[in-house]
């Protein structure tokens, strides 16, 4: 009897170490993810918006959610899958990486914008859809030279050059981009006015003492650069209101920039992410229900287009934030466990034609590789 349970315990032993699976080394983790060119599409669209809560993770869209009145446009989206935030550098990404993870398909380190981990300049959809004639755009909640959208449009060691990374929108011919951030450039060490230059290259510029977002008058046949604040915007509950109209002009806009081939544009949502480092659940929730009532509006041109794919995700989760026992949907009782990010896995929604590859888990490299397919664009 003693024999046998001694073979009975080798034998479990031997199992489960060689059925264990080894540790994650997240600092070998820098390969593109592989292509998914095999998967064959009924329609391929004409449009992509890539729509990014930054630091919106489940509880965030909950929280927004119960909030609402149990509602949100979220809801509309057939289609939900899972990526793997992690950087190259450390299981919890920061927004430089895991933007760049969305833009150029390649894990990198933790403050990297647009290159891998060795500093070289990786190519992003964006550049690649300019490459195709597509137009181009970029609109963000924070400044225009943040770690998000900068990672679409420069290729900088770290996140904090941004005067330089304000020199790469006059190095990409993108046809429209609104955010905020004028200081870096027209207040920069080198002298340079960028927005002169600018608009030397053709493009419309203006700001928010010129003219609000609503004003605008759209010149199809230019450029437009749109700088909405001199530093960051403020938060949506103190008047920021921009979002929602500039989402609306900018689909428009590109639309008729680029009627024939179509166009990439990246939509950020980016003071969730803040109201998770401020552990502050109003400021969340308020960025929240903002940044849904945007989808709402690009879901509308969606369906009435098309031809757009839409997709929703974010780069990570912040605060780890709870909704706690005690909480109705009048009231959230929050909790947070950190006031950085959290390394837990981020839900991907899409809507259109393409939708169906993104369901499933995946790498957030992923999302990039996704794009082209759904593009039809091929490595060259």
């Amino acid at each position: 009897m003693i024999h046998r349970l001694l073979s009975f315990l080798l034998v479990f032993l031997v199992w489960s170490c060689t059925s264990r699976q080894p540790a994650l080394n997240t600092a070998a983790v820098a390969e593109p993810a592989p292509a998914t060119s095999e998967v064959k599409l009924e329609k391929h669209p004409k449009n992509i918006i890539l729509m990014i809560g930054d630091g919106m993770g489940i509880t965030q869209i909950t929280a927004g959610m119960y909030s609402n009145g149990n509602r949100l446009y979220l809801e509309e989206f057939p289609i939900v899958g899972l990526h793997k935030p992690y950087s190259s550098s450390n299981l919890i990404t920061d927004s430089a990486a895991g933007a760049t993870a969305f833009a150029s398909g390649v894990k990198t380190y933790n403050g990297a914008i647009g290159v891998s981990p060795d500093t070289s300049a990786a190519r992003t959809i964006l550049e690649e859809a300019e490459e195709q004639g597509l137009a181009t755009g970029l609109l963000a909640t924070s400044t225009i030279v943040h770690a998000t959208p900068a990672a679409f449009i420069a290729h900088t060691s770290s996140r904090n050059n941004m005067e330089d990374i304000a020199k790469s929108f006059l190095e990409t011919e993108i046809d429209l981009f609104i955010g905020g951030g004028k200081k870096y450039f027209t207040e920069r060490k080198d002298g340079r006015n960028l927005l002169e230059e600018l608009k030397q290259k053709g493009y419309y510029v203006s700001d928010y003492s010129e003219e609000g977002v609503t004003e605008l008058v759209m010149d199809y046949s230019k450029n437009l650069a749109y700088l909405t604040d001199r530093t960051d915007p403020k938060p949506q509950s103190k008047g920021r209101d921009f979002l929602r109209p500039a989402a609306m002009a900018a689909t428009y806009f590109l639309d008729n920039r680029s009627p024939d081939k179509g166009f990439f544009l990246m939509i950020e949502g980016a003071q969730i992410d803040w109201g998770g480092h401020a552990n502050s659940s109003n400021y969340i929730i308020s960025e929240m229900i903002d940044f849904d009532e945007t989808i709402g509006a690009v879901l509308d041109f969606a369906k009435e287009d098309g031809e757009t794919l839409i997709i929703v995700t974010a780069d990570h989760e912040t605060g780890g934030f709870a909704i706690n026992p005690g909480s109705t949907m009048e009231k959230i009782k929050p909790g947070f466990t950190t006031d950085y990010h959290t390394g837990t896995l981020i839900p991907v929604f899409a809507y259109g034609p393409g939708s169906s590859l993104f369901s499933g888990i995946y790498e957030n490299t992923a999302i990039y590789q996704k794009m082209k397919t759904a593009f039809g664009f091929t490595d060259q």
